[in-house]
């Protein structure tokens, strides 16, 4: 699976972003997807999470603000970013969550830039 990240930029603390994440590969679907961010001199960490079902978890830290969704049929994973603090900047990845916790490959993530 090939997944590639996109829609970040540079906003204002308060501002929002959508961003998108596009998946090659015919498992997307019954795949369990998450978001994950890493931001300079810290571990990549969970953000979001979406099941096949569509179950969703926030991290304490962006729940309320944030909220995953997914549309099968376009094989794209969505995080809309709202209400976005300094302390969102990062790179966001995604990636399917059983990859991603056998160590697996990531793909190209996108850059957020929160300015205060």
């Amino acid at each position: 699976v090939q997944l590639q990240a996109s829609g970040g930029g540079l906003v204002q603390a308060g501002g929002s972003l959508r961003l998108s994440c596009a998946a090659s590969g015919s498992f997307f679907s019954n795949s369990a997807m998450g978001w994950y961010r890493q931001a300079p001199g810290k571990q990549r960490e969970l953000v979001a999470t979406i099941t096949r079902s569509l179950f969703t978890t926030y991290a304490d830290s962006v729940k309320g603000r944030f909220t995953i969704s997914r549309d099968n049929a376009k094989k794209t994973v969505y995080l809309q970013m709202n209400s976005l603090k300094p302390e969102d900047t990062a790179v966001y990845y995604c990636n399917d969550l059983v990859v991603a916790a056998r160590g697996g490959s990531w793909g190209q993530g996108t850059l957020v830039t929160v300015s205060s």
